[in-house]
């Protein structure tokens, strides 16, 4: 008997990105910031997903999502916001861009205990 399991390329991709992706603080991501390439991702979309379909150059989907305010670049506001709170901030490169997600609750003073 043999076990043919197929993965498809977004799979892949995916499970690629997956073991891409790391949980880093603002300094870490500063020097991108300044650089312009920063883009945040909403709560209500998963990173990973955002992450394959840039990948994917689905535009139609990316597009959607920025006129949503799912996807948005980085602005001030936030990189003042982030030094403040000092969240842990989930990212993954899909050059040239770093997609970050807020990890909730894991703030300055807001740490799950």
């Amino acid at each position: 008997m043999s076990d043919t399991t197929e993965f498809s390329d977004e799979d892949v991709l995916r499970a690629k990105l997956n073991t891409e992706t790391a949980v880093v603080e603002w300094p870490e991501l500063e020097r991108h910031f300044a650089r312009g390439v920063v883009i945040r991702v909403s709560q209500s979309l998963s990173l990973l997903d955002a992450a394959v379909r840039m990948s994917q150059d689905a535009k139609d989907e990316v597009v959607a999502w920025l006129n949503s305010g799912e996807l948005a670049p980085a602005s001030d506001d936030d990189a003042r916001d982030w030094q403040a709170r000092r969240p842990l901030l989930w990212c993954v490169v899909t050059a040239p861009w770093v997609l970050v997600q807020e990890k909730p609750g894991t703030s300055a003073g807001e740490q799950i205990h």
